[in-house]
């Protein structure tokens, strides 16, 4: 691995930095709702979503807003190293970086798979933010065997016909758009007989019921189509052939540095608390043991991007992660876990105040972390999906 920007890269880098010193107000930065990653942005109200509108606009002159796209679709056409730095500086920032199912899945899978009309309808609505756009793929008995998802799409005329049900549907209640798998041969083999369809959310017969989480946040939710009738000139690729179209590796970085950033960060947060506070100079007499407690946690920060740096070395090679992948979203999940222990560890009964409470500590943020981290083994891929993944493919071990 290569630690270091050579001449471009470190220019680049500058080029990133002083954009953020320019245009990124410092005081969004530190906002008690988040922690690490800059993420609901929409609990922030008109004020925040007004400022992301002019915020994704400045992105879009610079092809930021989609760094992997080529150029002719109005991304950057970052090199893989140069995706990577944009990625890292706006980590270390806490600034609202690119992403997002349209710029990150949709998009690139159009330009792969989807017709000239596909491509000149939906490639400049996701980069303007006209269309926002959802997941439409797990469901209540297939979620990690996604594979055996029952959502019908029957052909009639130059509609396909769709029933069915999605679940943990991220988004769906704000989306325009959706990218959807769905059975259109139910006699074929399960990884056969899948199509694709960029599907629109507002049609009729369509659902969406709310999943609250134990935030009492509104973040997912379940999806129902009763007799949707859905264009067959919104098929992408084959027929059947979806769910090939839908596990297509992608060529973009996504080596998990702004992950391992937030960890960073988050480290020297809780170890700065308990180093200058009341509260937590307290628990660090009470618990000797803390200190060494907190001193792992900065290591495995700095272990998480040692991964990180290997993924994007490897990417940068041409080559494709695979198991490599695997290993830095578990060792990810698990870390932050962890992290949220610590932080209840170190804040003690203070540590269940929230944002809303005037003796908050860490202005409140540990309680959504904690209960939101129990998440991440979760999300993305179970921690148990992931460890098969290394035993099989890493380790050579045989299939259960």
């Amino acid at each position: 691995m290569d630690f270091h920007d050579n001449e471009q890269e470190a220019a680049f880098r500058k080029v990133v930095s002083a954009f953020l010193d320019s245009e990124f107000p410092q005081e969004l930065a530190n906002r008690p709702e988040e922690w690490g990653l800059f993420n609901g942005a929409g609990r922030l109200g008109h004020t925040f979503r007004d400022f992301m509108k002019a915020w994704n606009e400045k992105l879009n002159a610079r092809g930021w807003a989609a760094p992997a796209w080529p150029r002719e679709y109005g991304g950057a056409g970052l090199s893989v190293k140069e995706q990577f730095i944009l990625s890292e500086e706006f980590a270390w920032r806490r600034a609202p970086r690119p992403g997002g199912i349209g710029h990150g899945w949709a998009g690139p899978t159009i330009m792969m798979y989807g017709t000239p009309e596909q491509k000149a309808e939906y490639l400049p609505k996701i980069l303007s933010g006209e269309h926002f756009w959802c997941q439409l793929f797990s469901e209540p008995g297939a979620g990690s065997d996604l594979a055996s998802l029952q959502t019908r799409a029957v052909r009639d005329g130059d509609d396909y016909v769709i029933n069915g049900q999605k679940i943990w549907t991220s988004g769906g209640h704000a989306a325009d758009m959706g990218i959807l798998l769905a059975r259109t041969n139910p006699d074929a083999p399960k990884h056969r007989g899948i199509s694709y369809f960029l599907f629109n959310m507002k049609l009729p017969g369509v659902t969406v019921r709310p999943l609250l989480n134990m935030l009492s946040s509104h973040e997912f939710n379940e999806t129902f189509f009763e007799d949707v009738r859905v264009p067959a000139k919104q098929l992408l690729g084959e027929e059947n052939r979806g769910w090939y179209v839908g596990t297509t590796t992608l060529d973009f970085e996504r080596s998990g540095i702004a992950t391992s950033v937030a960890h960073q960060l988050i480290a020297q947060d809780i170890a700065a608390f308990a180093r200058d506070s009341d509260v937590g100079r307290g628990s660090l007499a009470r618990n000797p043991g803390l200190r060494a407690e907190l001193a792992d946690r900065a290591i495995e920060a700095q272990v998480e991007s040692l991964i990180c740096y290997r993924i994007i070395s490897m990417q940068e090679r041409g080559e494709i992660p695979n198991k490599e992948s695997s290993i830095a979203k578990l060792y990810s999940s698990e870390l932050d876990v962890r992290l949220a222990v610590t932080g209840m560890h170190v804040a003690g009964l203070w540590g269940q105040l929230s944002s809303h409470d005037e003796a908050r500590v860490l202005d409140g943020r540990l309680p959504r972390f904690y209960m939101h981290s129990t998440t991440s083994p979760i999300g993305g891929g179970t921690s148990e999906i992931q460890r098969n993944i290394i035993a099989t493919r890493g380790l050579g071990m045989p299939r259960a």
